[in-house]
């Protein structure tokens, strides 16, 4: 049987992964933030040198992603607002 989470722990893991992937982003002058979990989607914020950086779709994508997949698998998007 699989356990769902409620939006609360959904929400801890998701920051957990994002605490996870922040030092890496900080690292390059960048940054992320938690915008809004819909369903099975997440809204992040890219900040500083992330915002124009040619390759922060790779990022959000094999980084970002799958970081969250790692913490709450039923993530299946996340995207950038910024």
């Amino acid at each position: 049987m699989m356990t769902t989470m409620t939006s609360e722990e959904l929400k801890i893991n998701v920051e957990k992964a994002l605490e996870e992937i922040r030092p890496f982003l900080q690292s390059d002058g960048g940054d992320i933030s938690l915008i809004a979990i819909e369903e099975n989607l997440v809204k992040v914020k890219l900040e500083g040198a992330c915002v124009g950086c040619s390759v922060n779709q790779m990022t959000l994508k094999s980084g970002v992603e799958m970081t969250i997949k790692k913490h709450a698998p039923q993530i299946e998007q996340v995207i950038d607002v910024s």
